[in-house]
């Protein structure tokens, strides 16, 4: 159990709070994608073979091969990491610390998560409803061209609290337990490229509804524990942010399974019931109108200050969860 490098994801943490995700410096997500994209076109076209196929076993093919490109591009992204860090070792330890902080830290997006947010909201201040909307397409898949106001808030506190999961809890509690056998950034890596998987094949449109199948079950699955830890994590967020605590919990509790995603409803019922606001309901994704619940209760309307109190809830809520994990760290080191 190497618990010093537990040190690695403190100093990877600071660093995204201070620079985030620039946007000119190559970030590994990027090989990911191409890798994604790259294997999806071979799976493809092995499925193809240039014949017309009946719909059960065409069905059965895009799964399988859903199967198989989650697994490869996930073993694929673990190797290179671990080998690369492995590379680093052997000539010399400090420059493997280097490059493992720098895979846990470009795995991180808690700034990256506030800043989109907060591009939405800074141009809601200045009235512009038009490219308000046109920023909020750039964060969720649903349709935003008309969409009012309210929308826009609701959208932007919904993808804010959701990614608060994927993109900030989940990958600090991978960083860590990675951390304790000194694989921090393969694992973290490993659940980047899962993370991946899901954003560019998880859909339910005819696409992707086979091919994409297995990947989205896995991210459900890779954010199941990290999900319901987050609703735990969030009212302790809302608390150090001026928020109700008590009703944050409380709404978690009772909205927990308002989503038709397993993980989604925790963060954003316990974010809904920090701001005193409803959110979920229905929204419109590929021309298609998709009814879903609703989650929290409209003690207050939304209001474009309900995103600034939604990113600093983000803020303390990450290190909420950095503060839980240090601890445990060390009561590890002491039993062991």
């Amino acid at each position: 159990m190497e618990a010093v490098f537990i040190l690695d994801v403190i100093i990877a943490y600071v660093l995204d709070l201070f620079f985030g995700d620039p946007y000119w410096f190559p970030h590994p997500v990027r090989f990911i994608g191409w890798l994604i994209s790259r294997t999806e076109k071979v799976l493809r076209k092995i499925i193809a073979d240039g014949k017309k196929l009946n719909p059960e076993i065409k069905t059965r093919k895009e799964r399988i091969a859903g199967i198989v490109l989650a697994l490869f591009v996930i073993s694929v992204v673990f190797s290179v990491v671990y080998i690369v860090l492995q590379a680093a070792k052997a000539i010399n330890p400090l420059l493997f610390r280097i490059i493992n902080i720098y895979f846990i830290y470009s795995a991180l997006a808690t700034k990256c998560l506030a800043d989109e947010a907060l591009k939405v909201y800074n141009v809601l201040q200045k009235g512009d409803l038009i490219e308000a909307r046109k920023r909020l397409s750039m964060l969720v898949g649903r349709q935003t061209k008309n969409l009012f106001e309210d929308e826009v808030i609701r959208g932007v506190i919904e993808t804010t609290a959701e990614n608060t999961v994927d993109g900030v809890i989940s990958p600090l509690i991978y960083a860590f337990i990675g951390s304790l056998f000194g694989i921090g950034g393969p694992l973290v890596y490993a659940f980047k490229a899962i993370s991946t998987l899901d954003s560019m094949v998880g859909y339910l449109n005819e696409k992707y509804v086979n091919f994409g199948r297995a990947s989205a079950k896995i991210d459900d699955l890779a954010n199941f524990i990290p999900a319901r830890l987050a609703g735990l994590i969030i009212p302790f967020g809302a608390f150090f942010s001026g928020k109700s605590f008590t009703r944050s919990l409380i709404i978690m509790m009772r909205d927990r399974r308002n989503h038709k995603s397993p993980n989604s409803a925790y963060p954003e019922a316990a974010v809904a019931g920090a701001l005193g606001v409803m959110i979920g309901g229905n929204n419109v994704y590929f021309g298609k109108i998709i009814e879903k619940p609703t989650i929290g209760d409209p003690i207050k309307e939304l209001e474009a200050v309900d995103i600034h109190d939604t990113i600093r809830i983000v803020y303390a809520s990450s290190l909420v969860t950095l503060f839980i994990l240090g601890i445990i760290t060390v009561v590890l080191k002491i039993l062991y």
